[in-house]
This record gives C-alpha cells, sequence and structure tokens, in this order.
C-alpha cells in the first residue's frame, strides 16, 4: 500500500487554535465560523486575514454583507491592526457587499451596488478581487445574510457548494461566517452551513459559572484533520483572540 499523503495546512493565526487543528485548517478549504452576537466572530475573521498577511505573507479578501467597511477599520484599530494600511499596500481588500443591498451608493473601491441580491454577481466579484491581490484567504460575513434571500434550503445549499468549489478551485482558503441564536441546538442559521463546508468553528459567548471565562470555542468538525473535540475558553484581550486551555483556570 502507497503511504498516506498529509494535507498541507495553512496557519490560522489565532493563538492556541492551531494546535487543536494539526497544525492549521487544509489548505484551499472551507470552514463555517458560527456564533451568536458578541461572540468574537469579526475578530477571528479579521484575525485570519491580518495575521495571514503579517506572519505569512498571504493577501487576503474580506467580504461583508452586513457591516459597513470603516466601522470594521475602526473595530480593528483596537487590536493595533491598521487595516487601511494594508489596504493601500495591496495586500488586502474589503467587498462592500452592505450598503447596496439597500439600494445606497458605497464609496468603496470594491463595492457590490444592487438591491436584488444575486449570489453569482457576489461570487464574480469576490473572485475578481481575490485575483486582485492573489489573495490565499478569504472571508465572507456573513453567509447567513446571503441565505436570506433563498426561498429554501435546497437553493441556499446549492449556492454554499458553488462558491465552496469555486473558491477552492482559485486558491484560497475561506472562512464563511454565520449567526445563530443564543441558546439553539443547531450550528448554522439555515441548517445547511455546515454539512457543506470542510470544517465547523463554533464561537459562544455564554455565563460559564466559571469566573474569566464567558465565550467558548469548539471545534465541532475538521475533515481529513484528528481534531480537539473539547469546549475550550475563547479571551478576547488586546491582541485579539487567544484559544486557551480550561486547567489554566484551575478546573
Amino acid at each position: 500500500m502507497g503511504e498516506i499523503m498529509s494535507l498541507e495546512r495553512i496557519p490560522t493565526g489565532i493563538k492556541g487554535l492551531d494546535e487543536l487543528i494539526e497544525g492549521g485548517i487544509p489548505k484551499n478549504r472551507t470552514i463555517l465560523v458560527a456564533g451568536a452576537t458578541g461572540s468574537g466572530k469579526t475578530i477571528f475573521s479579521m484575525q485570519f486575514l491580518y495575521n495571514g498577511i503579517m506572519e505569512s505573507n498571504e493577501p487576503g479578501v474580506y467580504v461583508t454583507l452586513d457591516e459597513r467597511p470603516d466601522l470594521i477599520r475602526e473595530d480593528m484599530e483596537n487590536f493595533g491592526w491598521d487595516v487601511k494600511d494594508l489596504e493601500e499596500q495591496r495586500k488586502l481588500v474589503i467587498v462592500d457587499a452592505s450598503i447596496g443591498r439597500l439600494g445606497l451608493p458605497s464609496n468603496e473601491e470594491h463595492a457590490i451596488v444592487d438591491t436584488s441580491f444575486d449570489y453569482k454577481k457576489l461570487m464574480l466579484e469576490t473572485i475578481k478581487a481575490c485575483k486582485s491581490v492573489g489573495a490565499k484567504r478569504l472571508v465572507i460575513d456573513s453567509v447567513a445574510t446571503m441565505g436570506m434571500y433563498f426561498k429554501n434550503p435546497d437553493d441556499a445549499r446549492l449556492a454554499i457548494l458553488e462558491m465552496v468549489y469555486m473558491f477552492s478551485k482559485i486558491g484560497v482558503t475561506t472562512l464563511m461566517v454565520s449567526e445563530i441564536e443564543q441558546d439553539t441546538k443547531k450550528y448554522s442559521r439555515f441548517g445547511v452551513e455546515e454539512f457543506v463546508t470542510d470544517g465547523a468553528f463554533i464561537l459562544k459567548y455564554l455565563d460559564t459559572g466559571v469566573q474569566g471565562i464567558n465565550r467558548t470555542f469548539l471545534v465541532r468538525k475538521m475533515r481529513g484533520t484528528n481534531h480537539s473535540s473539547d469546549i475550550h475558553p475563547l479571551e478576547i484581550n488586546k491582541k485579539g483572540i487567544e484559544i486557551t486551555k480550561i486547567e489554566q483556570y484551575g478546573i
């Protein structure tokens, strides 16, 4: 029998995470990042892009369907991340797909201005942005917003499947962000995202009853990876997100 080929992986840029997933995310795969409001999804996703540029020299693209780009830039300054500078260096592109849905103009260089949502147009504009900077990393924030425009879960599933295939084909490793309700037992808004992606990270904001732990992190799945199945504390500090160990809290 021949040797089993190990998957090529990329570091996430999230302190404490790579050791839980055999060194990183399998290259060119798509991972779901799901969590309720306040769980840290946007910080997690931008940290993936920012540290990918700073530590691995891998350009990135951030597609925002929810938050205005200027607010994202302001929020990331809290961690010392100069997003605007990376944009000017052509190492990072933010695609504004948020305001156009409302029929309002965008001042962004990369924007989708269309009141009638067309996921194929979103996909093509995203691919164009990726090619413009030679991107290796991509974030779609959020797929939950995109899914609202489909009549049924089957349509959403097919659209996401097509995007996952195309993004892999152009050579980017992708995070698809999805917002879920705080107390739900579902890991995706429409019940399809976790099945069509290659992995799933679940971020939660909750009362654990343990002082110092109010956010948690779980690797729900990661294809081709012997990953941790434990729930880990997640900290947001001045450097961004860090996945810690429960033993640090004396438990």
